[in-house]
């Protein structure tokens, strides 16, 4: 497989401006032209691609690329020969890979969640110690539609449903998600990756009906798809118009959450800038007061409901469990953190 040729070919299908233009702002900046990528490659079509496209269109990162692959090993000989796949694929374009294995698997059926802590806990482990600050991954826009179809059954607010982000700055691990193909649909995306003659390897895992995803996958987005058809209207686009407008309202709100919210050099959180202020910036002041506190809290929605009450009361002298050893109190002016 001459892996260079399918590159070519793929970034001829697939040209640079077809990829998302944040991150193609983000890429070319000329902060970020010595940034290392880092590329989330599991084997399958949209990782494969988006380490085509990568290579292709940005030639002189080249020497900075570098794949991780995680071998979940939960299909057997499959998984085996997905690592020896991306192996044979970045040796035909030159690119360094690590392979990672799950050597502490637990016993029995294995959660979506759980396989995924154990691939990021692989993906942290590798780019703090190679000290890579930016990570690629393959989402697109059928990933989208599972994603916002999964968070909406959970009551998520915009921050949730802005997800996923094509440019998502993780301050807490010093690092940025990059998804180049997230305004491209998985069908096209196969379709020019299947013309430019390349090959990928596929997950059958993916067709199961154990993971919500897969349910939301293979059940509801082509049904979604087919009744919200309209002459040149696609339900995918419009999605994604959706997630970049609840995009831009969520940073609109961490913009006015910035400018009012103050946490003193003890803890406490100011009140009075607070006054009057709608429940979505109070909501969020509250999480990020809660988030700076030593209670390591358990507190579920109702709770935090409760909380955010409390603070739009004005009751001086409250308190409400935090849960964890901790309450909070709501004085005239700060919101405090005390031990019980």
């Amino acid at each position: 497989m001459n892996w260079s040729l399918v590159a070519e070919k793929l970034a001829a299908a697939i040209p640079v401006t077809a990829l998302h233009p944040a991150v193609r702002r983000w890429l070319d900046a000329p902060g970020n032209a010595s940034a290392r990528l880092a590329v989330a490659l599991s084997g399958g079509a949209d990782s494969v691609a988006l380490l085509l496209l990568l290579w292709a269109h940005w030639p002189e990162r080249r020497g900075r690329l570098l794949a991780l692959h995680f071998n979940h090993r939960l299909r057997g000989r499959a998984s085996a020969g997905d690592a020896r796949f991306c192996t044979a694929l970045c040796r035909g374009l030159g690119v360094g890979l690590v392979v990672g294995e799950w050597t502490e698997r637990p016993i029995g059926e294995v959660t979506e969640g759980v396989a995924r802590a154990a691939r990021q806990a692989f993906f942290n482990a590798q780019l703090g110690r190679r000290r890579i600050g930016v990570l690629c991954t393959g989402h697109h826009r059928d990933d989208l539609a599972e994603t916002f179809f999964m968070r909406l059954a959970r009551g998520a607010g915009t921050v949730g449903l802005a997800a996923p982000r094509p440019v998502h700055v993780q301050v807490a691990l010093s690092r940025v998600v990059l998804r180049p193909l997230l305004n491209l649909d998985k069908a096209g995306l196969i379709g020019d990756l299947r013309v430019a003659g390349g090959h990928w390897r596929e997950d059958a895992s993916n067709t199961s009906g154990i993971h919500l995803r897969n349910r939301v996958r293979s059940a509801l987005v082509p049904v979604w798809r087919e009744v919200a058809a309209e002459p040149g209207r696609d339900a995918l686009a419009g999605l994604a118009l959706s997630r970049e407008l609840l995009q831009e309202d969520d940073d609109a709100l961490e913009f006015w959450v910035d400018r009012v919210t103050r946490i003193d050099a003890g803890g406490g959180l100011a009140l009075p800038p607070l006054a009057g202020l709608p429940r979505a910036v109070l909501r969020r002041a509250v999480r990020r007061w809660l988030e700076s506190t030593p209670a390591r809290t358990d507190i579920n929605r109702k709770g935090f409901n409760a909380l955010v009450d409390l603070v739009a009361s004005g009751r001086a002298g409250a308190r409400h469990s935090l849960g964890a050893g901790h309450f909070a109190r709501r004085g005239r002016a700060r919101l405090t953190c005390e031990p019980v």
